[in-house]
């Protein structure tokens, strides 16, 4: 025996050198972690502990400075915005190296060399739609010697100089180490591929297919009855009107970057009439289509409506000038996605959050202007039925004549595994998907090449709201609401964006492709919605509908994801309650957990109730709900009791039609399933039991006749089982908190290395909001109060849910979480210690 384990132990540890040398399958070579110059043992070193100290960079002109704060909030002096922004993408490539590398791979399809084949999905969506082709032909389209074109580059040489550092010494981050694939050097492109990647984020969704799916199951006229175009519950918009219809503005003469040309044309070819301007029914591409949407992860298409952001002024607040506050949310993350920080130059004065990628200031304030902002939700993506024919292949009808398809080859790289080949066919609508000879082109407004950082830089220069809309009209994708503030007391909300008009046809379903039904431009700049100093002094978007139903243009359905309107409500209830409103107020409202909607149903519930005979649990769940303050504290169980039901009311309601009439969901269950938070159903169920109480929808096929009351009562019935069965018998002990949870998840997947999920309160519309299911990673990124009624000098704070650096021993990794979660802010610019200092000079 003691022969053969001498034996096994040779065999094992020949097998562990032979890993540690070499590898084995998606298993990297890691004997370089253990080299004790290196490897595990510098995988502590950070630069948050590095001190004082003097920093050679090669592509600097003149010395700079970076004071932090003890938190690690940079202040950046220079001598111009060349140096500025080369220090900054110093800073993102020294504290959120693997953060860079992770998105860069993920918008330019590479994210399978670092983790292999559970990737492969990702990459090859990404290449078929085209971020990185995108962000080619803006790079080529972009003047080299322009304020943008000069910052991009200056930005790329700043994470070059962090990249030499790190060759030099070897002390890389430790994902790096440990797979032993280092980042290539950066480049402008790559800042303008996560530029995209955030616009696909924001904008990209499969909202036609989705009403595809459900006229095929539904009928056409219940689901539009059902999810209308224009929503049917009262809302309140922030542009009131009245509007202009200013006809059509021309798409730019860049094309879509990932449309082909359409050429000369070729044989005349035959337009079948039922596709002249649209297409119903579902087909085999479409679920194709639909089926990548679901493998991917949520952070890649969009998904759910989030982000506040409010204005006030005059009489609305103390001081008499004006007040912002904005909330964005996103999915948390650890690291975040923004990197706080001050920017200074002669010509630039600027503090706030950074996006990891790009240079200048995303969201924040300079000396005279504020600016937040929030997703739109119009819609943005469209998808054409091309006309093919299984007698040319390679060709579809366009126009009268037959076309050839562009045809794209790229090679994937997998870690532990064989390239991947990947052919990605382009018609002049954009990238296809066939199946069963059936051919979808999605056409997505985030294809079309747009210089968001010429406008980004221009806002952070902005003294005034007609340079800072003037700034905005080269902002094209994502579709954003800007909410404005500035030292003259002046307050405004306008949308940016590309907002797509088509020749015919209904765009919310899937399209004809073969001509009739193409974009012939956008809104124009002048007509989209905006708000500039209203007569009531407040002003606020939260995702919902930004103008009111007699806007002469199509903006998107009910079904495009807007907001239900709960949180604009709830805002506009605060704000036109509160006169002479301060700071402390708005950070009071960021953290509201009222629920609005509970605010308007519990009293038809509990009137529901009134006269049905209830055992004793059920009689104290209903006591609960009637002393109940409509806040999803965390120790409410009246918060548990009114969710459980609204969901069950819900499934009472829709379910019976969706098992009659088939609806399948499995092909996407994140918007299909009734389960899943779908905006229009709320706002039915909240209109017909308001305002219509005996809708037919209330009777479905073969149930008997039923009306809002009878629904009411079965589905708190239901709550009351369901709540019994899951945290007991006594209704007085359903603290929300035991249901509800809240986590940030890290970037890298690792649960040891995110922070949660720990008992949490609000829900998707509350102020304070926790988007998803009931362990939620969705909310406000980034919460901020910008205060110019004291002096002309803002006063500003802010906080987002992470640290600086993205290496998980730092002491600023998670740091401003404690805050965040706490509803705490911290001053912006920094105020406090900011002994470590780091002068930035040019290399010999």
């Amino acid at each position: 025996m003691r022969y053969v384990n001498a034996l096994a132990a040779t065999v094992v540890s020949v097998l562990l050198m032979v890993v540690l040398t070499v590898g084995g399958g998606p298993v990297p070579a890691l004997g370089h972690v253990l080299d004790p110059a290196g490897g595990v043992w510098n995988w502590g070193r950070d630069a948050a502990t590095a001190g004082s100290q003097t920093v050679r960079l090669h592509g600097m002109r003149a010395p700079a400075t970076v004071s932090f704060d003890s938190a690690g909030v940079p202040t950046v002096r220079a001598r111009s915005d060349r140096d500025l922004y080369l220090a900054e993408g110093y800073l993102h490539a020294t504290f959120r190296l693997t953060q860079l590398d992770q998105y860069r791979r993920v918008a330019e399809g590479r994210l399978s060399e670092l983790a292999g084949p559970s990737t492969l999905e990702s990459d090859r969506f990404e290449l078929q739609i085209g971020l990185l082709r995108t962000a080619q032909a803006l790079w080529a389209d972009t003047q080299k010697d322009s304020p943008e074109a000069q910052a991009l580059i200056a930005y790329s040489e700043g994470v070059n100089d962090r990249l030499a550092e790190l060759r030099r010494s070897g002390d890389w981050p430790g994902v790096f180490t440990l797979t032993g694939l280092y980042p290539r050097d950066w480049t402008p492109v790559d800042s303008l591929a996560i530029q995209n990647l955030l616009s696909q984020q924001l904008t990209l969704t499969s909202a036609p297919l989705n009403y595809a799916w459900l006229v095929d199951a539904l009928g056409k006229e219940r689901t539009m009855q059902w999810f209308p175009v224009l929503p049917v519950n009262d809302q309140r918009p922030y542009d009131v009107g009245p509007y202009r219809n200013l006809g059509v503005s021309p798409l730019p003469a860049e094309r879509n970057a990932n449309a082909a040309v359409p050429g000369g044309g070729g044989e005349a070819c035959t337009v079948a009439p039922a596709s002249l301007d649209t297409a119903s029914g579902f087909g085999p591409a479409e679920r194709a289509i639909l089926t990548q949407f679901q493998r991917l992860p949520q952070t890649q298409t969009h998904t759910f409506s989030a982000s506040n952001s409010w204005v006030a002024n005059g009489p609305a607040v103390a001081g008499g000038r004006s007040m912002l506050a904005g909330d964005p949310h996103l999915q948390l993350s650890l690291p975040s996605y923004w990197y706080q920080l001050a920017l200074s130059a002669p010509e630039t004065e600027v503090t706030g959050a950074s996006l990891v990628g790009l240079p200048g200031v995303v969201i924040g304030h300079n000396a005279r202007i504020a600016w937040s902002m929030t997703d739109v939700q119009n819609q943005s993506t469209l998808f054409y039925r091309e006309q093919t024919s299984p007698d040319r292949p390679g060709q579809y009808c366009w126009q009268g004549k037959w076309r050839h398809v562009q045809t794209l080859h790229y090679t994937i790289p997998v870690r532990g595994g064989a390239d991947v080949p990947l052919t990605v066919d382009l018609t002049v609508h954009g990238p296809m998907v066939k199946a069963m000879e059936q051919t979808v082109a999605i056409s997505w407004m985030g294809d079309y090449p747009a210089h968001l950082m010429r406008a980004i830089l221009a806002v952070n220069k902005a003294g005034n709201y007609q340079q800072f809309r003037e700034a905005l009209s080269d902002w094209h994708s994502p579709t954003l609401n800007f909410t404005y503030a500035d030292d003259q007391g002046n307050i405004a909300i306008m949308a940016a964006g590309y907002f797509p008009i088509i020749k015919a046809g209904e765009p919310w379903l899937p399209l004809s492709g073969t001509g009739g039904s193409d974009i012939v431009g956008t809104i124009p700049y002048a007509a989209a919605p905006q708000v500039y100093n209203p007569p009531s002094h407040v002003a606020a978007s939260a995702n919902q509908r930004p103008v009111g139903p007699d806007y002469p243009y199509y903006i998107g359905t009910s079904l495009n994801a807007f907001d239900n309107g709960y949180r604009a409500d709830q805002i506009y209830a605060y704000l036109e309650s509160h006169p002479s409103m301060t700071a402390d107020d708005f950070r009071t409202l960021q953290m509201d957990v009222t629920d609005n909607l509970a605010t308007r149903i519990v009293p038809r519930l509990t009137k529901a109730l009134a006269d049905t005979p209830l055992d004793g649990a059920q009689r104290a769940a209903l006591d609960q709900l009637r002393s109940w303050d409509s806040r999803m504290t965390a120790t409410s169980p009246g918060a548990s009791i009114w969710w459980t039901f609204w969901s069950n009311y819900l499934s009472v309601v829709f379910q019976p039609w969706w098992d009659a009439t088939h609806v399948r969901v499995d092909v996407d269950p994140q918007v299909l399933s009734v389960s899943a938070g779908l905006p229009s159903l709320d706002e039915d169920l909240e209109a017909w039991t308001l305002r219509d109480p005996d809708n037919p929808a209330f009777s479905p096929p073969g149930r008997p006749h039923g009306d809002a009351a009878t629904a009411m009562r079965a589905a708190f019935a239901k709550t009351v089982s369901d709540l019994r069965k899951k945290l007991g018998d006594d209704p007085s002990t359903w603290q929300w908190s035991r249901l509800h949870t809240r986590e940030i998840p890290s970037l890298l997947g690792a649960a040891a290395l995110g922070y949660g999920p720990k008992p949490s309160e609000g829900d998707r519309w509350t102020v304070n909001a926790a988007e998803g299911d009931m362990n939620s990673s969705w909310g406000p990124s980034w919460r901020m109060v910008i205060d110019w009624t004291g002096t002309k000098t803002a006063t500003a704070t802010a906080v987002y849910p992470g640290g600086q650096s993205d290496n998980p021993t730092s002491p600023w990794y998670r740091n401003f979480i404690a805050d965040w979660w706490n509803g705490r802010q911290r001053p912006m610019p920094p105020t406090g210690d900011t002994s470590t200092r780091w002068t930035l000079t040019p290399a010999s």
